[in-house]
């Protein structure tokens, strides 16, 4: 099997009408994969970066995430900041009902949850701080993504960062076997080894952020098997 360019292949979970029950497995199958592979610390970290950036300033910090499925990555960014003593407000916007629903009943009560294409979504008060994602980029193409990028950036007051995984051999092949042996959702099985083939290489994010006209960011490889892209607006 190549992975010399990117599958294109829709993932189960970017379908209309998957049930609820179904839907809620996967969920909380992925919040489990995030917290023992590292992912959850992943987006602690990127907004870490931004919250130092506030410190001493005694202001809240407005935290959004598009593509939020079940609202884990928000529950651990929460209480992460909480541990640190940082006022925060968290947004969650997600297209999918389902995903909405099972985050209200799951995440902090005092979250603005959307239900909304990202692209649509309206800021009650002034815009976020930071805007995030985290296992989103890659269900999309390079000239979708463009349009995000550029989106996240006029849409964020500090800057935007993305957490995601690494097109790798051996990150397909363990991923492949875990969910195989472990998982208990058709379409955490399906779609976990899929979206390591849709996943893009730091080349290819290179290539795409400058598509999007973005000069300013890092690009760091994170365990297992994923980057975290910092884009500072300014």
């Amino acid at each position: 099997m190549s992975f010399a360019h990117r599958s294109y292949q829709k993932e189960l979970l970017d379908g209309d009408n998957i049930p609820f029950a179904d839907m809620e497995v996967n969920l909380k199958e992925l919040n489990t994969i995030n917290t023992l592979l590292g992912g959850h610390k992943i987006t602690c970290k990127g907004i870490g970066y931004f919250a130092d950036q506030l410190h001493g300033h005694n202001k809240k910090l407005a935290i959004a995430e598009i593509g939020c499925g079940g609202g884990d990555n928000l529950v651990a960014v929460g209480k992460m900041l909480q541990k640190r003593n940082i006022p925060f407000a968290l947004t969650g916007i997600d297209m999918k009902a389902e995903c909405i629903t099972y985050a209200q009943q799951h995440a902090p009560a005092d979250t603005t949850w959307i239900c909304s294409d990202y692209r649509q979504a309206q800021w009650k008060d002034a815009k976020p701080d930071v805007i995030f994602s985290s296992l989103f980029c890659h269900h999309f193409t390079e000239v979708q993504l463009v349009e995000q990028l550029q989106w996240m950036h006029q849409n964020s007051r500090l800057g935007f960062f993305i957490n995601d995984l690494q097109r790798h051999r051996v990150a397909y092949h363990a991923i492949k076997l875990l969910t195989g042996l472990l998982s208990r959702s058709y379409l955490v099985k399906h779609d976990g080894p899929l979206s390591v083939k849709r996943a893009l290489v730091r080349k290819e994010w290179e290539q795409v952020l400058a598509m999007a006209g973005i000069t300013n960011y890092t690009i760091r490889w994170q365990w297992a098997f994923r980057y975290l892209i910092i884009v500072k607006n300014g």
